[in-house]
C-alpha cells in the first residue's frame, strides 16, 4: 500500500531512462521524472520518447511517478500534455502553475483518478494561491524556491521566502491538502538538508523535493518525531485514556483536546515512518 501522504520526492532526469528504477529503489516515497530543468531543450524530444517507453512496461510502479512537464508558457507544453494523456499518468508537476485553469488544462489529459501537483514558483502563482488550492483534482501544493527568488529578485536569507512558504502552508490548510512540498537544497551535506526541512517544517510543510538520493534519509530523518517527543506523547495518552475529567495535567502542564490532538499525530507520524 501506498504511504498516503509521502514526504520524500527525488527529481530524476526524463532523458536518463537507466535512472528510473534506480531511483524508485533509493528509498523515497515518490519519484518525479523531469522534463523541465534537468532536460536540455535539444534532448526533451528522446526524453519523451524514453518516458513513454518506460511508463509501458513499469507495472505497479507507476502509483509512485509524477511526471514534471513543461510550463504552460513554454514551446514544449502541448507536445507534454500529449505525453501524459499517451501513458496516462496518475500524477502531474506542473511548474510555474499561475492558475486553477492551468489545473484543469492538465486534469483534461487524465483519467478522472488522476492528480496535479502545482507547483508555486512566481508571485502570480502566490497571488493566485487559494483558487489553485481549492481547484478539483489537486494533490497538494510545492514551492519552487529557487524559481521564486529569481522571479523576485531576492536573496537566499530574505524573509520574502518565509512569507510565501507560509502562504502556501496557509492555503494548502483552508483547502484542506496535506502540508505542502518544500523546494530542493542544492547542497547535498545531510546536515544542510536536515536543517532546511527543519526550516520549512517550522513553516507548515510537511515534505520536501530531493535532487539526490542520499538526501532522501535526511529529509526522513528531520521530519521523525524526536524520541523526547514520543515519550511526552505516550505519557500524555496514557493520562488522558486514563481520566475521566476533560482536562489534565502532564508534567506539571495542562493537557485538554488540542495537547491529545498533537500527541496522537505524532505517535502516527513515528508509526509511518520508514
Amino acid at each position: 500500500m501506498l504511504d498516503p501522504t509521502p514526504q520524500t520526492y527525488l527529481f530524476v532526469p526524463g532523458n536518463r531512462p537507466e535512472r528510473f528504477a534506480k531511483a524508485l529503489a533509493a528509498g523515497a516515497d515518490r519519484i518525479i521524472i523531469d522534463l523541465e530543468d534537468a532536460v536540455a531543450p535539444a534532448d526533451k524530444a528522446a526524453a519523451r520518447a524514453a518516458i513513454a517507453e518506460w511508463m509501458g512496461h513499469a507495472g505497479e510502479a507507476r502509483e509512485k511517478v509524477l511526471i514534471r512537464i513543461n510550463d504552460a508558457a513554454t514551446a514544449w507544453h502541448g507536445e507534454d500534455l500529449a505525453l501524459i494523456h499517451a501513458v496516462q499518468s496518475r500524477s502531474v508537476m506542473l511548474p510555474k502553475c499561475e492558475a486553477a485553469a492551468q489545473v484543469a488544462a492538465v486534469l483534461a489529459q487524465l483519467a478522472s483518478s488522476a492528480s496535479v501537483l502545482p507547483l508555486i514558483e512566481t508571485a502570480r502563482g502566490l497571488l493566485a494561491l487559494p483558487a489553485i488550492a481549492a481547484a478539483p483534482g489537486v494533490a497538494r501544493l510545492a514551492f519552487g524556491a529557487l524559481d521564486y527568488m529569481l522571479d523576485l529578485d531576492i536573496p537566499a536569507d530574505s524573509l520574502a521566502l518565509d512569507y510565501a512558504a507560509a502562504q502556501l502552508a496557509i492555503a494548502s490548510r483552508a483547502a484542506g491538502l496535506a502540508p505542502p512540498v518544500a523546494g530542493v537544497t542544492p547542497a547535498l551535506d545531510a546536515a544542510r538538508v536536515s536543517a532546511d526541512m527543519g526550516h520549512a517544517r517550522s513553516l507548515g510543510f510537511g515534505a520536501k523535493m530531493c535532487i539526490h538520493p542520499s538526501q532522501v534519509a535526511a529529509v526522513h530523518a528531520a521530519l521523525a518525531p524526536r524520541a523526547e517527543e514520543l515519550v511526552w506523547a505516550q505519557r500524555v495518552m496514557q493520562a488522558w485514556q486514563a481520566a475521566s475529567s476533560g482536562a489534565i495535567q502532564v508534567d506539571g502542564k495542562m493537557v485538554d483536546l488540542p495537547v491529545v490532538r498533537k500527541a496522537e499525530r505524532l505517535l502516527t507520524q513515528a508509526a509511518r515512518m520508514p
